[in-house]
């Protein structure tokens, strides 16, 4: 086991794609002995999210035996397999031949799938439209972020529901979405404390990202607004209702709009 973990902290695997895609570079290194990253940089940018959703497209549609699950970040794929069942595969395939470790074989598995991309690989970008029910209890920190640019609210609301938002990954609560473009005009810096609890569907602001919450948790944006819809589905498949990849737009309901869709 002790030279197993050796050889863990010393690969670092280092690998060419297709320029076709623009995956000029990628590194690929083990994650313990079960999960295998692949990092494209330390840039989220949209760049980078194209070559992150690429790979993702290919291991949903493809996936390799004995993989568990992929997690798509920022600027990284973090693929998740059975050890146990990546050893049983390759012992049943190899005679008397050499065994691979487990992770030798997926790092193959991977560098073969870079390879193999190709232009059109990243998948046409799913539109969701949220409705927010903006101010008052729903968004106690709506005239602070207003007052903070200078703007009123209406202008807040405006600029907050005139923006197409990219979600580049999940994560802090399931379902909860990072998003990006959202305009500097109405940046706001987090809470310097935060509150105990936020229900779900509050869409809050914090530097120069929006989010939704989609469970009630403890958290430090400011808040400016609820959705009545619900972005965390635990009876479906997928369970939420956003995905790495989709685009965002926000439009305005009033109150009597966000009880009718809530009922």
């Amino acid at each position: 086991m002790a030279a197993v973990l050796a050889i863990l902290k010393e690969v670092i695997w280092k690998i060419r794609g297709k320029e076709a895609l623009g995956i000029q570079y990628a590194e690929i290194s083990p994650a313990g002995d079960c999960a295998m990253v692949i990092r494209f940089g330390d840039q989220a940018d949209i760049e980078t999210h194209h070559k992150v959703r690429a790979v993702s497209k290919h291991l949903a549609e493809h996936p390799f035996e004995g993989m568990v699950e992929y997690i798509p970040a920022f600027t990284s794929v973090t693929v998740v397999y059975d050890p146990v069942a990546i050893y049983l595969k390759d012992k049943s395939r190899s005679g008397k031949g050499e065994i691979r470790y487990p992770f030798e074989s997926v790092e193959r598995t991977l560098k073969k799938i870079m390879d193999a991309l190709q232009e059109g690989t990243v998948p046409k970008p799913r539109v969701v439209k949220i409705p927010v029910c903006y101010g008052e209890e729903f968004g106690p920190d709506l005239e602070h972020v207003a007052e903070l640019n200078g703007l009123s609210v209406d202008d807040v609301i405006s600029i907050h529901s005139s923006g197409e938002y990219l979600v580049y990954m999940l994560g802090f609560a399931p379902g909860f979405p990072y998003l990006g473009g959202m305009d500097k005009r109405i940046s706001a810096p987090r809470k310097d404390t935060p509150r105990l609890s936020i229900p779900a569907g509050t869409v809050g602001i914090a530097g120069e990202q929006t989010g939704i919450y989609p469970i009630s948790t403890p958290g430090g944006w400011q808040l400016i607004g609820r959705t009545p819809s619900s972005l965390f589905l635990p009876h479906k498949q997928p369970p939420t209702l956003l995905e790495a990849g989709n685009v965002i737009t926000f439009y305005p309901i009033s109150r009597k709009e966000y009880e009718e869709w809530r009922e």
